[in-house]
């Protein structure tokens, strides 16, 4: 396992259930790590909250006074694709040996209404947004066209690796 994630549950929820959830943020994870080919082992903080303390977090941080799905704050400025450019090189944690990739927030609120909203499972939500984040982290974005187009082929791909494919894929 080449990376860890390191949750942190701000919102309440039967002890079995985080377990779960758990499992498939690792697996989730898991997944986009070796799909990036990245060979350094890596650590990512994820917070789970609400939408009231994503929207503090977002004016805050970002400016913007209004709920969002999900947050990404890397740590390192990487190409999309070539994470092992700035990753085997990079800092690592002296306490756990690994390099921070950065933090991602995820909103539970969001993941149950835009799971409700698209008509799928909360599990292909939430693995969709750690995949999403995650790539964000590791250099990806979709601020023009032809970064969107390849960020979104990505997901796709991982999503697929993961079982969880939208219905109309």
């Amino acid at each position: 396992m080449n990376v860890e994630i390191i949750r942190i549950w701000e919102i309440e929820m039967p002890e079995a259930e985080v377990q779960a959830w758990d499992e498939l943020f690792q697996k989730t994870a898991d997944t986009v790590i070796e799909a990036e080919g990245v060979q350094t082992p890596v650590e990512v903080e994820l917070n789970v909250v609400d939408d009231t303390a994503i929207r503090e977090i977002n004016r805050m941080y970002r400016e913007i006074d209004r709920a969002t799905d999900v947050l990404s704050f890397p740590m390192n400025e990487m190409q999309p694709g070539h994470p092992e450019d700035v990753l085997a090189e990079a800092e690592t944690d002296p306490e756990t040996g690994r390099v921070p990739l950065g933090n991602i927030i995820l909103s539970w609120d969001h993941v149950q209404a835009q799971a409700a909203e698209y008509g799928h499972s909360l599990q292909r939500e939430a693995a969709f947004l750690i995949t999403h984040s995650l790539l964000h982290l590791l250099g990806y974005d979709h601020m023009e066209p032809e970064e969107e187009r390849i960020m979104i082929a990505r997901q796709k791909e991982i999503m697929e690796r993961l079982g969880l494919p939208r219905k109309e894929d």
